[in-house]
């Protein structure tokens, strides 16, 4: 029996707190594939942690490394994950940032528990309990504070971006790592305040979702109107369109035209699934749709880059509207 609980409490709390956390999405914004991708990376950067960690352990002592330097070392490794999944515009909210998060601690924690599964397996089940409850839900929550802080500050164009989250997300994993209290009370400390804490996070994320829907649908809706009305050239819009012509031939002007429109009609058609998939409906992406996002790509292309830097204003292509954009298209 010892045999299979050891395993059990080193992997299963971490799973099922992540299975809990994708329940609770009531957008559904991070689909099951991309969990499972997400969490493979943070398996992939506990490797590659893994070897770091040996090669400096050779020029720093096992405690004060643990303490200091393996925190530093490893949420780093957890944070680029992150932060290449901001770039791609696979996360746009906070909901998505604490469940990507949690996904890359979870994978990070699941090698780091089977290696110590191999290194020492006849431990005890009190150690097993700390490591499955304490040390794998403290990795997905550190990634997690580091994902949704990032995303925050990102959301304020702070120039500081991710160091605020990185900060705090070593220092949890540090203090951890101190047991400033019994391993024990750490362990609980962490299984009760971590619901708390993403409870309030996905409570928070939810109601800033629901206004960004409601008042993002009104203007797109407002623009698309402008559009098809013929009346647009007596609009700011318009009139910055044709300031454009100085810079660019009437064919690329044309093109970035169509662009706008496009990019309106898909951001609209994004906007209604999210709001579908909040009353429980799974909307599919007909063929129309696919064939407007191969039109968009082919604009993209006509117009260029410095195309769409000039139509950027109209379009207020924060990370959100990108990040809709690509959950339509996926």
């Amino acid at each position: 029996m010892g045999e299979l609980l050891r395993p059990a409490l080193g992997l299963l709390p971490v799973a099922s707190f992540l299975v809990a956390l994708v329940l609770l999405d009531s957008y559904k914004l991070v689909r099951l594939r991309v969990v499972i991708g997400v969490v493979a990376a943070g398996m992939l950067v506990a490797g590659l942690a893994y070897g770091l960690n040996g090669e400096l352990l050779r020029y720093v002592d096992f405690t004060p490394y643990t303490r200091y330097v393996a925190p530093l070392v490893e949420e780093l490794l957890k944070g680029a994950v992150i932060v290449a999944l901001v770039r791609a515009h696979r996360i746009g909210f906070l909901v998505d940032a604490a469940i990507c998060g949690f996904a890359v601690g979870a994978g990070f924690a699941v090698v780091e528990n089977l290696q110590y599964l191999q290194l020492v397996p006849h431990a005890s089940l009190g150690i097993w309990f700390v490591r499955g409850f304490g040390t794998a839900i403290m990795h997905g929550c550190a990634t997690a504070v580091f994902a949704v802080l990032g995303l925050a500050m990102l959301e304020r164009r702070s120039r500081l971006s991710y160091a605020p989250g990185l900060l705090l997300a070593v220092a949890l994993h540090s203090a951890f790592n101190h047991f400033f209290l019994s391993p024990l009370a750490a362990t609980m400390g962490i299984a009760v305040l971590a619901p708390v804490l993403l409870a309030v996070v996905f409570g928070r994320s939810e109601r800033a979702m629901s206004d960004w829907l409601g008042s993002g649908f009104d203007a797109d809706a407002e623009m698309l109107e402008l559009i098809n009305s013929g009346k647009l050239s007596d609009s700011p819009v318009g009139r910055y369109l044709h300031q454009l012509k100085d810079r660019f031939q009437g064919l690329v002007v044309a093109d970035l035209l169509a662009y706008l429109r496009l990019y309106t009609e898909l951001a609209l058609r994004a906007k209604g699934i999210l709001m579908m998939r909040e009353s429980g409906f799974e909307v599919p992406v007909d063929e129309a749709t696919r064939e407007k996002f191969a039109e968009l790509r082919y604009l993209e292309k006509s117009v260029g880059r410095t195309g769409l830097l000039a139509i950027q204003p109209m379009l207020h292509m924060s990370h959100k509207d990108l990040w809709q954009l690509y959950m339509l298209g996926k």
